[in-house]
């Protein structure tokens, strides 16, 4: 523990749906969801309009769509959340030469290292102009905290949300945490709780008065003395500049569930080539390789082979991946489907033999799924060029004509699009045909001028003429919509 509060812990606002608003005007003060649009898709982030109608992270979109109707529903955008993050973990970097990162949205930084004089009002002063920074080059808000461990510079950003900034000073730690629920406390999940309900501990307060040797009778060794610690405020982890990830994997849910093997073996294959990518882009290999599969009834099972030595080759992955699928019973039908890597390292230990027999599969079942008929599947992976494009809410996109604007949404063949930019007035809407051949992806532009991003797309960076609203015009949904000709 620190006699002074110099570990800083940054977190976002609502992030990806923050972005998105700053993105699109129209959307600036209205609920707004991020994460999948589909049936059987999952909030990743809400704004805070939309949390007042009871809308959380991990809620599946169904029930969120229930809970607020009206919420515009948009597909994350990677791409634009990364280049905003590079840009804040940048600033970040300029503080300290020790950040850690914990997520796009999230970091660490020990100002101490940073040379911040171990002050209240030094730490405090550097959090406040973090704030202003973050706000200038992103458009967006953090919320800070400051502490003298990493545990309670975290729960203290948590309290200062949104936009805010709160400094714990040490000494007051149980002061502080004690009238807080146990969950606040990292490690704390629903089984955890319950154990400590039924032991009559429900506060921090009580969780340190139950005392140590009480919490590992209840929790074990290791969970119990740890809990202890924390819930006397204690935490003596450092702040770490490089996080090794442990594993690296993908996963997919889909629509309707899969039920031919076939198709079945064919998206796992998928899956572990994607899985080699991640791999690679990382400049690591693994040992272990994993499959998740989820069944219609929502039962999970896992499968793992332990490889004789690290590798990050695809044919090698795909073929332990296939073994693995074999070791599974689908024929319920299967609506998540996940290829992993664990046991990572730097270096790769090559099996030719196995990379030749699994290309010699991967010919015999391209072969045969090139013999099958077209339709099959649900998802948008066979070659058909005949299938109109699909326009996901949310997306960018460029018109010849009206230049850049995102998609609202689209269906019977039309798309509907939005005509505006992170720096214009909320933009009229437009709808066309999917196949118009004038409209076509676009990049995303930056939140501000001059920000991230800025410069490195070649698509129209403002609105177009015949699109500028005139003053007083209202330009909203309702409003100047018309169906293309072309």
């Amino acid at each position: 523990m620190r006699p002074a509060p110099t570990i800083l812990h940054l977190d976002m606002d609502a992030f990806f749906a923050a972005a998105e608003q700053a993105a699109k005007p129209s959307l600036r003060g209205k609920p707004v969801v991020v994460g999948g649009i589909g049936p059987r898709g999952v909030v990743s982030t809400a704004s805070y309009e939309a949390r007042v109608f009871g809308i959380r992270s991990a809620m599946p979109t169904a029930q969120a769509r229930r809970l607020c109707p009206n919420a515009a529903y948009l597909t994350p955008r990677f791409t634009l959340y990364r280049q905003v993050s590079e840009a804040v973990m940048e600033l970040l970097h300029a503080l300290s030469p020790l950040v850690e990162p914990l997520s796009l949205d999230e970091a660490f930084v020990d100002l101490e290292a940073g040379g911040v004089p171990p002050e209240t009002a030094a730490v405090r002063g550097v959090g406040e102009q973090l704030r202003r920074d973050i706000r200038s080059a992103t458009g967006l808000t953090g919320s800070v905290g400051l502490a003298g461990a990493k545990l309670l510079a975290k729960i203290a950003s948590e309290a200062a949300k949104p936009d805010g900034l709160m400094v714990i000073e040490p000494g007051t730690e149980r002061e502080l945490l004690g009238p807080m629920t146990v969950r606040t406390l990292p490690g704390v999940g629903p089984a955890t709780a319950e154990t400590l309900r039924r032991a009559g501990i429900h506060t921090v307060a009580e969780t340190a008065e139950a005392g140590e040797a009480e919490l590992v009778r209840l929790l074990g060794r290791a969970h119990g003395a740890g809990l202890y610690a924390m819930a006397l405020g204690r935490d003596d982890r450092p702040v770490v500049a490089e996080r090794d990830a442990k594993s690296i994997s993908v996963e997919d849910t889909f629509e309707v569930d899969l039920t031919d093997r076939t198709r079945v073996r064919s998206e796992v294959l998928r899956l572990a080539d994607r899985c080699v990518q991640r791999l690679r882009a990382a400049g690591r290999s693994g040992r272990t390789v994993v499959i998740k599969v989820r069944n219609y009834d929502f039962s999970t099972l896992t499968r793992s082979e332990t490889l004789r030595g690290p590798t990050d080759d695809p044919a090698v992955i795909r073929e332990a991946a296939a073994r693995l699928l074999e070791m599974v019973d689908t024929t319920g039908g299967v609506r998540l489907l996940g290829v992993g890597v664990s046991g990572l390292a730097d270096f790769t230990q090559e099996d030719l033999f196995a990379q030749v027999a699994t290309e010699r599969e991967a010919e015999e079942a391209a072969a045969a799924a090139a013999a099958e008929p077209a339709g099959g599947g649900t998802e948008p992976h066979e070659a058909d060029e005949d299938r109109p494009r699909r326009w996901h809410p949310g997306l960018d996109v460029v018109h010849d004509e009206y230049g850049a604007g995102w998609v609202q949404g689209s269906g019977v063949g039309r798309v509907t699009v939005r005509f505006e930019t992170p720096w214009s007035a909320p933009g009229r809407v437009r709808t066309f045909a999917v196949e118009d051949p004038a409209l076509r992806p676009g990049e995303p532009l930056p939140l501000v001028r001059g920000g991230p991003a800025d410069g490195q797309s070649s698509e129209p960076a403002i609105l177009p003429k015949s699109l500028s609203p005139e003053p007083g015009e209202d330009t909203g949904s309702e409003v100047g919509e018309e169906i293309s000709s072309r």
